[in-house]
């Protein structure tokens, strides 16, 4: 019904079934007269108009086709126009519609026909078998489009709610950064603020008693804080985007961080996987939010494969200092995620955002020679210069 060149495509199916038409009434032993080559060439041009009003092109052709068949003119010819006429009512109308056209079209042409001779009546009654699988046809057609229209259109909804689930798990995760940030910031707002303190009274209290490598400590403390503070909040900014306002209320907490990592190995144990843990400390001072991002990496890596591979399986984590950047690699004999037709997880896109949000990268695949393997590299140093995007 919404196909391009419409009008013009049924323009040429009407020129094929007068044509058709025209053909069976020549050959068919009993040529019509004038009168009758009006009627039939009137019924198929009424074809040109069988998708805009598809019943009114039947109503208009049933007088016209009773009138041709009246005068005795040969019936076979007028069957190109019939079926084509009755599919198009069959093919975009309910069935109840098709089957009360085609018994009003039928009763109509038996009723014209039995009254000229009993023998042409029987006639028609053959040939109105093949009108009747003409209507079947029409509505086993549109029952097909309907039933692959209904799958497209779950197929874009399950597209539609994926995209969705997916963002709003982005926002979930970068939301969690966040808080994750604020602590960084409050903590470190609130350490400048005592070693200030501090500063400040060994000024003020007893300046007799000056310490200057005590201020000079302090004051290196605050520095030092404000410098990494500084680079965290510069490359989660490049992160977090607009969250929304959506989130879950549980409780803040402290930062979780490298030394939380047994804790995780031993609920993945607890859970029936054989967790082999490998920490080794990078020289120098973490960055809480490295050390969040990958506690939160390793979390979600074992998680998925204590799910997709089950009990016994074997993860290997290691978390060791590369060049300027600490990776961490978490590795199992499991399958992976299966895809077994149903939603994908969305772990492996928190994850991801995880390390984007330490200006890290993250790779998840499987691995040649069979099992999982997640592998992240998040810097650790930062360069002095850097200013506060």
């Amino acid at each position: 019904m919404h196909a391009p060149h419409r009008a013009r495509t049924d323009a040429l199916v009407a020129g094929g079934a007068g044509a058709l038409s025209a053909g069976l009434a020549l050959f068919g032993g009993r040529p019509p007269d004038a009168l009758g080559w009006l009627l039939l060439g009137a019924s198929a041009v009424a074809l040109g108009w069988r998708r805009r009003a598809p019943v009114l092109v039947v109503a208009a052709m049933v007088p016209l086709l009773a009138l041709y068949h009246g005068l005795d003119n040969d019936h076979t010819a007028t069957m190109p126009q019939t079926w084509i006429a009755l599919y198009t009512v069959a093919v975009t109308g309910r069935p109840l519609r098709t089957l009360l056209t085609g018994i009003a079209v039928m009763a109509v042409m038996m009723t014209v026909v039995l009254g000229i001779s009993t023998h042409s009546g029987l006639e028609l009654l053959r040939i109105s078998g093949w009108v009747v699988a003409v209507l079947f046809c029409g509505v086993d057609v549109r029952i097909y489009r309907q039933y692959v229209a209904s799958v497209l259109e779950r197929a874009e909804r399950a597209e539609r709610t994926r995209e969705e689930e997916a963002r709003r798990r982005v926002a979930e995760e970068r939301l969690r950064i966040a808080r994750d940030l604020h602590d960084l910031l409050a903590h470190s707002i609130t350490l400048i603020g005592v070693q200030t303190s501090v500063a400040s009274h060994i000024l003020t209290v007893d300046p007799d008693r000056l310490d200057r490598k005590a201020i000079a400590a302090s004051l290196d403390d605050i520095a030092g804080t404000c410098r990494e503070a500084r680079a965290e909040l510069r490359t989660t900014l490049q992160v977090l985007r607009d969250t929304g306002n959506a989130g879950r209320d549980d409780a803040d907490g402290p930062l979780p961080g490298l030394a939380a990592l047994p804790g995780l190995v031993r609920a993945a144990e607890a859970a029936g996987a054989h967790v082999d843990l490998r920490v080794h400390q990078p020289g120098g001072r973490l960055a809480p939010a490295t050390g969040a991002a990958a506690y939160r990496i390793v979390q979600e890596a074992l998680t998925n494969a204590v799910r997709h591979a089950g009990t016994g399986v074997r993860v290997g984590v290691v978390v060791e200092p590369a060049p300027g950047a600490l990776r961490v690699t978490v590795t199992d004999d499991g399958t992976g995620p299966v895809d077994d037709g149903s939603a994908p997880g969305f772990g492996i896109v928190g994850m991801r955002e995880r390390a984007r949000s330490t200006g890290g990268t993250l790779d998840a695949g499987p691995r040649p020679g069979g099992g999982f393997e997640v592998s992240a590299l998040l810097p650790v140093q930062k360069q002095e210069s850097e200013t506060l995007a």
